[in-house]
C-alpha cells in the first residue's frame, strides 16, 4: 500500500473526529490543532487498528505528534 492510499483512507476515518473541520495537512498537531483529548485519540487509534489490521502500541501513539507521523507509522506498520 502506497502513502497516498494510506493518506486517503486516513483522512475518511479523522472526518467523524475533526470537529472543528481544520483542514488537516501534513503538520497538523492532534492535541494542537484538532484538540484531540485522550479519550478522542484512544478511539480515532481504534478505527485506525481496525481500518488497516494493524496495532499502534501506547509508545508509538506517544511520539506520533502530527498527521504526517501518523501516515508514516501506517506506512511501515501496515507495509510489514
Amino acid at each position: 500500500m502506497d502513502r497516498a492510499e494510506t493518506d486517503s483512507r486516513i483522512r475518511a476515518l479523522i472526518e467523524p473526529f475533526n470537529k472543528k473541520n481544520i483542514q488537516v495537512a501534513e503538520g497538523t498537531t492532534f492535541s494542537g490543532d484538532l484538540e484531540f483529548d485522550s479519550l478522542t485519540v484512544m478511539d480515532f487509534v481504534a478505527a485506525i487498528e481496525d481500518e488497516f489490521d494493524i496495532i499502534i502500541s501506547m509508545n508509538q501513539q506517544a511520539e506520533i505528534e502530527t498527521y504526517g507521523e501518523l501516515v508514516s507509522a501506517v506506512c511501515s506498520q501496515a507495509g510489514k
